[in-house]
């Protein structure tokens, strides 16, 4: 079997305990080098095979796969393999070999960028929405998905894969309608040991990350839900009812 697993967004100790074990169990484990936490490495058992995926192309990875398909192969990809994964191509190719595989959630880095902003995204009055994208660069991205169009809406984004382009989201998101002093935030390397979080605003997000020495593997939070205003929830509030409680008069 081969199982595609969420390394989750850095620290070792994020990662689900299905995914935990079955590292322990792996006979061969191909892991994302380039963003995956070595550490959870440590997880593998002595006689287990590992491959970096950063040094390899798809039809590498894939060939590894086929040569062990009588074993236990764990494709380790960072955060959630759901989002920015590039799974779907290695299970179209397992899919027409006839290989069985199946898929272990993570938590991805742009749940571990919140808890290192003490954050919530969902905030009342303020977002119920959370636009999850990045700027279009070697990998373009659909026209109507352009990062301004986007903007416009005024719900909570988070920018993944953007981070050499940071002058550039400036000036897209203020073209959507964000005002230049709206709150954003860089999480570099969320619940990783190097852990960095910045706040600042859209206007000054290139410069931000400038004097903080950001150039990769950051994420950029924007939206009122990093400001001080919202309602409370009604799901606490006394005065309302709901399937589990009544209101207190």
């Amino acid at each position: 079997m081969i199982y595609f697993i969420g390394a989750g967004p850095g620290a070792a100790d994020l990662i689900t305990v299905r995914g935990a074990e079955l590292l322990k169990k792996a006979d061969v484990i191909i892991y994302a080098g380039s963003l995956v936490n070595p550490a959870l490495l440590d997880y593998a058992k002595e006689s287990c095979k590992i491959y970096n995926s950063a040094k390899m192309t798809l039809e590498e990875v894939t060939s590894v796969m086929k040569e062990n398909k009588e074993k236990e192969v764990v494709r380790l990809h960072t955060g959630d393999p759901c989002i920015y994964g590039a799974i779907r191509e290695q299970m179209d190719i397992l899919d027409r070999e006839e290989m069985k595989y199946v898929s272990v959630p993570g938590v991805s880095s742009f749940i571990g960028a919140a808890a290192a902003l003490n954050a919530e995204y969902t905030l009342p009055n303020v977002s119920q929405t959370v636009i999850l994208t990045r700027m279009a660069g070697r990998t373009p991205v659909p026209e109507k998905e352009e990062i301004s169009k986007l903007a416009s809406h005024g719900a909570t984004m988070v920018v993944f894969l953007t981070s050499t382009m940071l002058a550039e989201l400036s000036e897209r998101l203020i073209e959507g309608g964000y005002a230049p002093d709206s709150p954003a935030a860089i999480v570099y390397k969320a619940t990783w040991p190097d852990e960095k979080v910045v706040r600042t605003t859209v206007k000054e997000i290139a410069k931000a990350a400038e004097e903080n020495g950001i150039n990769k593997m950051a994420l950029i939070m924007v939206g009122g839900f990093l400001g001080s205003e919202y309602e409370r929830s009604k799901l606490y509030d006394p005065s309302f009812t709901h399937l589990f409680r009544e209101a207190s008069k």
